[in-house]
């Protein structure tokens, strides 16, 4: 008697093992499962065990931590608050000097000058509020006044001081301040150190009021120290960049000094 098959019938033993639908067995998936939950539970079992055995340095380091924090918070809001509040009330009258000196006659501006960094009518000058309110932002810019107080009077190695004391992001601020402190070289006629502080003024953000002053500063004291090549590299880039800058005006004269040096 004839056996028949029907279509697609395979016999058990020769049936093509199921696949998942990532190509992977269905035994060894559930095999590799397992041993990826059991990885994990040794893994966390570890982890439990190590954070008991190292509980007390834990808390010790999320207690100093937290400390840290409190204080810093604390720091902020009942010592540093305050004395930015103060430093302010303090810095008026200086700044009111400095002011003044600036619109004053030649005679008079020594004396306001040095009233804006001493003090005057009871109240504290740039040099002693840059000290008692060190850490404030008014403190910082007070040693920034200072050092333009000090470059005014002729004080050039106390400009070069207070100016250095200064510190900020802020682009014409921190340019002006470079600047300051190259003039102090310039006038102790240290004039590779003046370059060296004009550079760094010029590279400070470019923009059309204190990248041209001190391209043309940088190129004045190049040509100075004999560094031709420098100074036409300076004028170059305000003759090429900074055309509506007012130390345009100056450049064709002095490109024109630097080119002759270098022939």
């Amino acid at each position: 008697m004839a056996t028949y098959k029907k279509r697609g019938y395979k016999p058990k033993a020769e049936k093509e093992k199921v696949e998942n639908e990532f190509g992977v067995e269905a035994e060894e998936m559930e095999s590799t499962t397992a041993e990826v939950f059991n990885t994990l539970d040794e893994t966390a079992n570890r982890t439990e065990e190590w954070v008991a055995a190292n509980q007390k340095y834990i808390f010790i380091v999320v207690g100093a931590l937290a400390l840290f924090a409190l204080a810093y918070m604390g720091y902020d809001r009942f010592v540093k608050e305050p004395n930015e509040a103060k430093a302010t009330n303090a810095v008026y009258q200086a700044q009111k000097f400095f002011k003044q000196a600036e619109q004053a006659t030649a005679t008079q501006k020594d004396s306001l000058y040095v009233l804006s960094l001493t003090g005057g009518e009871g109240k504290l000058g740039f040099v002693d509020i840059a000290e008692e309110y060190s850490g404030t932002d008014t403190g910082n810019i007070a040693n920034y006044y200072a050092g333009f107080a000090y470059l005014k009077t002729g004080k050039y190695k106390e400009a070069i001081a207070s100016l250095e004391q200064f510190s900020t992001e802020e682009v014409v601020l921190k340019a002006l301040a470079y600047g300051g402190i190259g003039d102090a070289f310039s006038q102790l006629s240290n004039y590779e150190e003046a370059l060296k502080y004009y550079d760094k003024a010029a590279a400070v953000k470019a923009n059309s009021f204190t990248t041209p002053k001190f391209l043309l500063k940088s190129a004045k004291i190049a040509i100075e120290l004999g560094k031709a090549k420098d100074a036409i590299t300076f004028l170059e880039k305000i003759e090429q960049e900074f055309t509506g800058s007012t130390e345009f005006s100056e450049v064709k004269g002095l490109l024109g000094k630097a080119k002759a040096m270098v022939k």
